[in-house]
């Protein structure tokens, strides 16, 4: 399958998911684009998958009619798909004939600002506190000490460590005890962390969600830390208005534009 040629005019920008065989993977990725769209009318965004659905990347980048495009990691950590994996699609472009100037931005990790606003917003809907203005200061008012950020996981141990500085910036925000936890790969699960949290005095554990879209190894970390008496589980990052920006301060960087806060 070949994607329809992109508008000359506009910077090219491609979104690269890991892919899911689970629809609604690739409708949270969709919705992501959407948003980076509709905010960024001057760029072309389209989405990709490495893995499951289509379009891979490098069919999007052999599609394009632009001189330049951007690459941006759906990724919140910089392991092995984004190390291997996505410039081996660059380099499918070229062997394809793609012969348009590519970058390719950094992932979405590790902790920034943005990232920590995303899963705050989260973690107020699932406490019902969405659209109160408390920020993270309203969930400890609202009954959680503790908290507990679930990730994919992975083998990669210096991945992991930014998956720990997350956890430890989240807590810092919201002023609470903070574990993380991780649906395969490594230990703690989330019932583990959230299990740990309680043994050490925590009544009411809520679990932000180190996820971009939903899949099975989130509904694994979810069941897991409902198993354990969780209170409040977040939803994925999906389109949250701070993940569109911090695309956008990735594209900026990446094509040597004015940079966005991050």
């Amino acid at each position: 399958m070949r994607p329809a040629r992109l508008t000359p005019t506009r910077l090219a920008v491609v979104l690269v998911a890991h892919g899911s065989r689970d629809p609604r993977a690739s409708a949270a990725t969709r919705a992501l684009t959407r948003a980076v769209a509709l905010a960024r009318p001057d760029w072309d965004v389209r989405d990709s998958y490495l893995d499951h659905s289509l379009p891979r990347p490098a069919q999007v980048l052999t599609g394009c009619a632009q001189s330049h495009a951007v690459l941006v990691p759906l990724l919140l950590t910089n392991a092995y798909h984004g190390r291997v994996d996505v410039p081996g699609e660059v380099a499918a472009a070229r062997a394809a004939g793609a012969q348009l100037e590519v970058a390719v931005s950094d992932v979405l990790g590790p902790v920034s600002p943005l990232l920590i606003d995303g899963l705050i917003r989260r973690l107020s809907a699932a406490t019902g506190l969405a659209g109160t203005g408390l920020g993270g200061a309203g969930l400890g008012g609202a009954g959680l000490d503790a908290v507990v950020l679930a990730a994919a996981g992975t083998r990669d141990g210096a991945a992991r460590s930014t998956v720990e500085e997350v956890a430890a910036a989240l807590g810092a925000r919201l002023g609470l005890p903070a574990a993380v936890a991780y649906a395969s790969a490594a230990p703690p699960t989330a019932e583990q962390a959230v299990a740990g949290l309680r043994a050490a005095g925590a009544e009411r554990v809520g679990v932000a969600a180190y996820f971009l879209a939903p899949g099975l190894l989130y509904d694994t970390a979810v069941d897991s830390a409902r198993a354990a008496g969780a209170v409040a589980v977040a939803a994925p990052l999906s389109d949250a208005p701070e993940l569109v920006r911090l695309v956008e301060s990735r594209v900026s960087a990446a094509a040597g534009l004015r940079r966005l806060a991050a």
